[in-house]
């Protein structure tokens, strides 16, 4: 497993084909990862095409465009010749909360772009800095509330997973008014702010933390899905700590850009549900707090839609605003 982790986070990824009618790949295939390296998406895209290499038997390169909390790696691929030869390492934050927190998107998220699969879900993580005298989610936000404009809350950039995350959160809990959004350049940062006491709490992808959270660089108050994680035992959801209506799953996949050839598509989808049921796979990604999942073209766009119309609708209820 270790050898699969460190030839996954090396740089290139050796991927792979059989045909849109035989040939394809015939040359090297670039996956856009739109966020920096060391992000929860580029390093779950690396553990997943390093077992598609001997799947398909090409060659792919992982090309991260960091910047605009994924928008300027999505939009990319959607520019792109729909050939196979370019794909995106999309998200729930390129796909559905970029729509709904940027007025102008230069993509849109259905029209621009076809799913091949998913290829992992990740529950979010509300952290605090390690001395924070915020014990758990009520304490927190009774913090807030008795220091207004004292607590800072970090995200990986506007409009990114974690602004989205946490900004639901401030809205339900009321204190939107009582804190202040501060956006770094990615997650990483955004983390390391943390850590350092320079942002008071942050919500992000358990992908990564996990290591952090068990050093004590930061503590855990609660996770975001409706179930406890294995990888934080203990630690309770979002649901248990007092918020029933709170909903932010993180999801990451695998897209082309529109009209590439059927075959193409139906071929990567395939490769991708081979890596991700692979055990190696499957454990190297569950030991980080990662659902494996893979799932057919026709239900990704499905799930994409879904997922878009559900934000759009907490983003409405809770009532929402997100500078830019």
């Amino acid at each position: 497993m270790h050898r699969l982790l460190g030839a996954a986070l090396g740089g290139f990824v050796l991927l792979a084909p059989a045909a849109q009618a035989q040939g394809y790949p015939e040359r090297v295939i670039h996956v856009i990862s739109p966020n920096p390296p060391g992000g929860a998406n580029d390093t779950i895209l690396r553990v997943v095409a390093a077992r598609m290499a001997p799947v398909l038997g090409g060659a792919i390169v992982i090309d991260n465009r960091g910047g605009g909390a994924g928008r300027i790696g999505a939009e990319a691929v959607a520019r792109a010749a729909p050939d196979g030869y370019t794909l995106l390492a999309g998200s729930v934050s390129t796909h559905s909360f970029a729509p709904i927190t940027t007025p102008k998107l230069p993509y849109d998220p259905i029209k621009d772009f076809t799913p091949i699969s998913l290829f992992a879900l990740v529950q979010n993580v509300l952290v605090v800095p390690p001395k924070s005298p915020a014990a758990d989610v009520s304490a927190l936000v009774a913090l807030a509330k008795a220091h207004p404009g004292r607590l800072n809350y970090a995200s990986g950039g506007p409009g990114s997973t974690s602004h989205f995350a946490v900004a639901m959160f401030v809205a339900l809990a009321g204190i939107a008014k009582d804190t202040v959004h501060v956006p770094y350049k990615g997650g990483n940062p955004a983390m390391m702010a943390t850590m350092a006491d320079e942002a008071q709490f942050y919500f992000g992808p358990i992908a990564g933390m996990v290591p952090f959270i068990e050093a004590g660089s930061v503590r855990a108050l609660a996770i975001s899905g409706d179930e406890p994680s294995p990888s934080l035992p203990g630690v309770p959801t979002m649901r248990e700590a007092g918020f029933p209506e709170y909903k932010a799953v993180s999801w990451f996949g695998l897209l082309a850009p529109a009209g590439t050839p059927l075959a193409v598509i139906e071929k990567l989808s395939a490769a991708v549900a081979k890596a991700v049921d692979d055990p190696e796979v499957t454990g190297a990604l569950r030991n980080q707090g990662i659902v494996p999942r893979s799932s057919r073209p026709a239900q990704f766009a499905a799930f994409i839609a879904e997922q878009l119309e559900l934000h759009r609708r907490l983003a409405d209820e809770a009532g929402l605003k997100f500078e830019q």
